[in-house]
This record gives C-alpha cells, structure tokens and sequence, in this order.
C-alpha cells in the first residue's frame, strides 16, 4: 500500500548551536491544479524533520514542493 500526499517547505531553521537543521513542510493548499487536487485529500498537518548534513539541508528551500510517499514497511 502507497499513499502520497505533496507537501511545500515552509521553513529550513539551522539549530542554535549549527549542530544541524530543522525542516518544516505543509501539505500543498493551492497553485495548480494538481495542488487542489492533493488538498482534497491531504487538507492539513506537518512534517517536521531534522538533518546534520548541510547538504541535504540545502535541498528543502522554502517554497519548493515536494511528493512525500508513504510506503507499508
């Protein structure tokens, strides 16, 4: 079972101590088509992750949007 939702980065935080950052996104609301589509079914909440890697950090700018799958392990 795979459900996906698409979510956009709201904010990318570098923690106080530069010990890494913290990601947060929200699910897609409007800006296309397909973005309402997804907010049919994907009306609200958050994610919220954390990395070390700068690199991976530098991925989630604010504004990009990205699908999320959730996959049965």
């Amino acid at each position: 079972m795979t459900v996906r939702a698409k979510f956009k980065v709201d904010s990318v935080v570098e923690a106080y101590d530069k010990s890494g950052y913290q990601v947060s996104l929200s699910p897609v609301v409007c800006g296309s088509v397909e973005n309402e589509q997804f907010f049919k079914y994907t009306p609200y909440g958050q994610i919220s992750i954390g990395t070390v890697n700068a690199d991976a950090a530098a991925q989630f700018t604010p504004g990009r949007e990205f699908y999320v799958d959730f996959i049965l392990a």
